[in-house]
């Protein structure tokens, strides 16, 4: 089998043996001892981690560019994740052979009469495009509704002066002099004692209190919009290649 070959199924719908979808072929294992392509990670879902299913009998259609497996989707979906940094450790693959039971000694995909392939020294295990899904948590900001304080509306009594300035009238007594007429000479006075008095009137000024409504006073509550400033401390994962010459491949986002 070419790369070439094996390229072409990186990308393929994977079905199971029921026609049912199980996702997109991300990478293809291949077996360092027999060259023999064994395993396929498929990626199940958006938010779940790639699954390793075997490519013992499975069959690729280029037509419609699809991977027909000989499991179902139910044991896709429980089988157990095991990649080491691009390889499988034996343990994990025997783990793989009896959860599918697949005979380890018929697991290569070349048993269907397709040539094997053989990694270089130094090369995985693995081909296709390798790819890790880097996350960072982010802060969530919301904002709750409590009681900070109680407003009271109070009223009580206080004295004060007031000074009022009130016009006020009283009466005084002066005395008018008025000359002699003709008809009183012809009267012949007395000489005696005698006294007259006038009554004299003054405003005199009562101060009383009345108690009058002078406002209407009420508890009005008025929403303030502002904004704050809130820290918090997030982790985020980085990701880092080892044996790539060009350094600026880093990434240290």
């Amino acid at each position: 089998m070419s790369r070439q070959t094996l390229d072409s199924l990186i990308g393929a719908t994977a079905y199971d043996e029921r026609g049912e979808k199980i996702g997109k072929v991300k990478q293809i294992y291949i077996d360092n001892a027999t060259g023999s392509p064994t395993w396929a990670a498929v990626s199940t879902g958006l938010f779940s981690s790639d699954s390793l299913v075997p490519l013992a009998g499975a069959e690729h259609r280029a037509d419609d560019d699809s991977l027909s497996l000989h499991v179902d989707k139910e044991t896709v979906k429980s089988a157990p994740h095991r990649d080491e940094g691009g390889r499988i450790s034996p343990e994990s693959e025997q783990e793989l052979f009896r959860h599918y039971h697949v005979d380890p000694r018929a697991a290569g995909w070349n048993t269907y009469g397709r040539q094997p392939i053989r990694p270089g020294g130094d090369e995985p295990m693995t081909h296709g495009d390798p790819e890790m899904i880097r996350s960072e948590e982010q802060l969530r900001v919301a904002t709750e509704s409590e009681e900070v304080g109680t407003a009271r509306l109070r009223k009580y009594v206080v004295t004060e002066e007031q000074n009022v300035r009130v016009p006020v009238s009283h009466e005084e007594v002066r005395v008018e002099r008025e000359p002699i007429t003709d008809q009183d000479r012809g009267r012949r006075p007395e000489i005696s004692e005698e006294e007259r008095e006038v009554v004299l009137h003054a405003d005199r000024v009562q101060v009383d209190t009345e108690a009058v409504p002078v406002e209407r006073v009420r508890l009005a509550v008025d929403e303030v919009d502002e904004e704050r400033t809130v820290t918090g401390t997030v982790r985020k994962e980085q990701v880092e290649t080892e044996g790539i010459e060009d350094d600026r491949r880093r990434d240290k986002r």
